[in-house]
């Protein structure tokens, strides 16, 4: 368990959500939004940088929180899988990937997702090399990638 002196305030936009909370100034993002702020979905794996399990959205772009220093969020805006969708409505990412059967254990779904929709809000129609590039930081130990590739390529066929 991580100490909890010396905290100092960190204001941050949270999916949407303005957010000041107190932390350590060697707490990791990834730490402050599952422990401090019980945002779950946001996966602790490898803690190193290597799997991608915790992947969230800074200010847009696909990022490890596990290497994100929390007070670098400052001012900064976050999201996380829960902002995606939800159990009444679902994203067209999350719909793709459960009709195209790109879930199985589903522990790297969340860090999936948020890289594809990275991607697909940078460039709506990419290419496979350009998806495979975007995931290429996110393992998956279950599907082989071929399947979560072609979620993410058939995902305009769900958009409204």
């Amino acid at each position: 368990m991580l100490m909890k002196e010396n905290l100092v305030s960190l204001k941050m936009v949270v999916n949407g959500k303005p957010v000041e909370v107190k932390v350590d100034p060697t707490w990791t993002l990834l730490y402050v939004l599952r422990e401090e702020l019980k945002l779950t979905g946001t996966k602790k794996g490898c803690e190193k940088g290597d799997c991608g399990a915790c992947t969230v959205l800074l200010q847009g772009k696909a990022v490890n929180s596990c290497l994100i220093l929390a007070l670098q969020a400052e001012g900064k805006e976050i999201e996380t899988i829960e902002s995606l969708g939800t159990a009444d409505s679902l994203h067209p990412l999350q719909k793709s990937f459960i009709a195209n059967g790109a879930v199985q254990c589903g522990f790297c779904t969340p860090g999936m997702l948020l890289s594809a929709a990275a991607l697909l809000k940078k460039k709506p129609n990419p290419t496979e090399k350009e998806i495979r590039e975007a995931i290429s930081g996110n393992l998956c130990r279950c599907t082989g990638y071929a399947k979560i590739v072609k979620a993410i390529q058939n995902v305009s066929a769900f958009k409204e």
